[in-house]
């Protein structure tokens, strides 16, 4: 990565500021009141140990009500006050439930927050740490985010950042001077550029010039900054620690996916691979879904709200193409969703009628169909398809044009009861995960749970 300025050199506001370069070879971009960034602190600082580089430490004070609503909790845990849809709260519980269950691998307490923080005066007190060296700003970072997901630290009172930063071993001379002056310019001089620029969430990495959102990115930041030798890693989260087989496994492990989806596509190769590897049969589910309404451009007179989000719409296309990328397909037009209503009630029929066949009418379904040697909106050629894996069809005819139909919505009101509103996603027992990166985890649920 070209360098614009010393990474120390961030002490003072300036116009060279660049937010996508530094001399360090890694950039990550964290928020204090984010948990996703919290959760993301511990592996990537042992990732820079491991390898031993530097890490860019930045502040991304990220603005929650412009596109994620807003709320505000009384001391019971009620909602005092909410400006929120009913989307938007769950996507705000799914993400607390998430990282709930990633704290507690390692004894981390992650409590929900009784409002939306401001910040930003964490974020130039790390700013201000970060000039005294990385031993007073890791030891900063640590105790800023244990205690704050703890409840036990404001960080929007000045005093108490101070005592955080002489904790951690810095001098607190000048910190109000600069949190009222300098620092307060360069954070908000980072905020502007580093949006601007496309950043739009924490964790963010930036590494030999590509941008990586979510600490799922980990394993192949490691192989960038490794040398990219072999073949490029997937996602994954991490899985805690590896669980012995004591015993046979009996717990089924129901995968919901949609034919049309490429985040489905990309996570039915490493499915596959973990069910061989545990020697577990897959509960192959479909799931239709509708495609999602693609943001339009971003124009300089447009709201934060809706900059964002086409920033982050942008962001995911580029992330989807380069992970397709590796699989050897180019991802041409990522906003076309086909109907996969015909497959999705063909493989229905299989699991009725040849539940043994459901895995490979899948996998072909996946690979002809994102490799465009398939129509999986075609009924007479999904209907060939079965008949090319040997599957029963003589009912077939009258089971699409009679209750396919009805037996898919019925399995997707089943699935949605059951937590599974969105594909690709995983069901272990009672417990959902939306995501292959929750595959680690996955597999030591499995070797737990036989």
């Amino acid at each position: 990565m070209l360098a614009s300025e010393p990474v120390n050199a961030m002490n003072e506001a300036s116009t060279r500021f660049d937010p996508l370069l530094s001399t360090a070879p890694l950039i990550v971009y964290i928020d204090f009141k984010s948990p996703y960034a919290y959760l993301a602190k511990d592996p990537t600082l042992a990732l820079g140990d491991e390898l031993g580089i530097e890490i860019d430490w930045r502040p991304f004070t990220l603005d929650i009500p412009s596109y994620l609503g807003s709320a505000k909790l009384d001391k019971q845990g009620r909602v005092a006050e909410s400006q929120r849809t009913d989307t938007q709260w769950k996507m705000v519980k799914g993400a607390y439930s998430d990282v709930r269950r990633y704290g507690s691998l390692r004894q981390a307490v992650v409590r929900g927050t009784i409002k939306i923080w401001d910040s930003s005066l964490a974020g130039i007190a790390m700013l201000f740490a970060k000039q005294q060296g990385i031993t007073v700003l890791r030891s900063y970072m640590g105790i800023t985010y244990e205690r704050f997901w703890k409840r036990e630290l404001d960080i929007e009172d000045i005093a108490v950042l101070e005592g955080v930063l002489a904790e951690a071993g810095a001098s607190i001379a000048g910190f109000r001077e600069y949190a009222s002056g300098p620092g307060r310019q360069l954070h908000d001089e980072i905020q502007r550029k580093a949006f601007d620029a496309g950043i739009f969430g924490v964790p963010t990495y930036l590494v030999d010039n590509e941008m990586y959102f979510g600490r799922e990115h980990l394993p192949r930041i490691r192989w960038i900054l490794t040398g990219r030798r072999g073949a490029p890693p997937d996602i994954a989260y991490e899985g805690g620690a590896p669980m012995p087989r004591a015993t046979a496994i009996n717990t089924a492990l129901t995968f919901a996916f949609d034919f049309a989806s490429p985040r489905s596509y990309l996570a039915m190769k490493p499915t596959c691979a973990l069910a061989d590897q545990l020697g577990i049969e897959v509960d192959w589910q479909p799931l239709v879904t509708e495609a999602p309404k693609k943001p339009k451009p971003a124009t300089s007179a447009d709201n934060r709200g809706l900059r964002h989000r086409a920033i982050r719409a942008q962001y995911m296309e580029r992330d989807l193409a380069r992970y397709m990328a590796d699989r050897g397909i180019t991802l041409r037009n990522p906003s076309k969703h086909a109907n996969s209503t015909a497959a999705a009630i063909a493989l229905l029929w299989l699991n009725r009628e040849a539940k043994h066949l459901a895995r490979k009418f899948t996998e072909l379904t996946f690979e002809r169909y994102w490799r465009g040697e398939l129509d999986i909106e075609n009924e007479s050629a999904i209907g060939r398809s079965l008949e090319e894996i040997g599957a029963p069809t003589d009912d077939y005819e009258t089971f699409l044009r009679s209750e396919g139909r009805a037996a898919l919505d019925e399995t997707r009101a089943r699935l949605n009861d059951a937590g599974l509103i969105d594909v690709p996603t995983y069901l272990v027992r009672d417990e959902a995960f939306f995501g292959r990166e929750h595959l680690p985890l996955i597999r030591n649920r499995l070797l737990t749970s036989g």
